[in-house]
């Protein structure tokens, strides 16, 4: 079997097998570069609040903090809902304390939650569903910030803020555009649980798709250079074919005047 059958047959073979991926590549692909990142990011789903500490309005001493936590550890000042707050991490649990009042704060519940989420987003929906979790997130949210409060929005791409029950902080923003996004990258690398590029699956459909490349290729040379070789041959005959003809020829003329004159 000479190389341009062999290269026809599994060329055939293989596309049949890697085409589907192709085009999902493609479709994926196209999806990726389209949409601007910042806006899957979901970075306009959120108001950029410049809120700026006051240290002078600080009534709760840091002294008191320490003494009445004194395994408080990773402090920091911020601003939360409009109010200087106090943040620290106290063995594995995190602790949102007011700076006016020394009072705490955290876990948030389902009022104080609803009112972050609607303080961070910047759209005009009304809440459609609040949610805490505290295990099992969904995959849209990593599980280092559980717990943590999801608050959905009716507005357009069903958006959701995700708000830390520790801390108020905003964790999360997600709409339909992003979980799409995320969608597509598993497609694209062809990792379908870790979304981890370096999985076999996609290196073996590489291998295989270099392969029907490389067959293409081949066959594309003989279809292009070897069959235009073989027109160009016959399209003009060597001398000693011209001659033949040539010779033929005379003879049939000799025979007719021959012919003509026994008449």
């Amino acid at each position: 079997m000479n190389l341009l059958k062999i290269s026809r047959k599994y060329h055939r073979w293989l596309m049949l097998f890697v085409g589907v991926q192709f085009v999902i590549w493609s479709v994926s692909g196209a999806y990726m570069v389209i949409f601007d990142i910042d806006y899957i990011h979901g970075d306009s789903l959120v108001e950029d609040h410049q809120d700026k500490l006051n240290p002078d309005s600080i009534d709760y001493p840091l002294a008191k903090l320490i003494q009445a936590y004194p395994e408080a550890e990773r402090l920091e000042m911020g601003v939360f809902l409009g109010k200087e707050v106090y943040r620290f991490k106290q063995g594995e649990q995190n602790f949102l304390l007011d700076a006016h009042t020394g009072l705490l704060l955290s876990p948030l519940d389902k009022t104080m939650a609803v009112k972050a989420a609607k303080h961070y987003y910047s759209g005009n929906g009304e809440v459609a569903e609040v949610e805490l979790i505290t295990q099992n997130p969904p995959f849209e949210l990593s599980r280092r910030v559980l717990p943590a409060w999801r608050v959905n929005f009716d507005d357009f791409g069903s958006p959701s803020i995700y708000v830390s029950a520790e801390t108020g902080k905003l964790v999360a923003k997600r709409h339909e555009f992003w979980r799409t996004f995320d969608l597509m990258f598993s497609l694209h690398v062809m990792d379908y649980e870790d979304e981890d590029p370096s999985n076999w699956l996609l290196f073996w459909f590489l291998l295989f798709s270099l392969t029907a490349s490389i067959l293409g290729l081949i066959l594309t040379y003989y279809r292009i250079f070897k069959s235009g070789a073989d027109e160009g041959g016959s399209a003009e005959p060597d001398d000693g074919m011209r001659l033949d003809k040539d010779s033929g020829e005379n003879k049939r003329s000799g025979k007719a005047a021959f012919n003509k004159e026994a008449s």
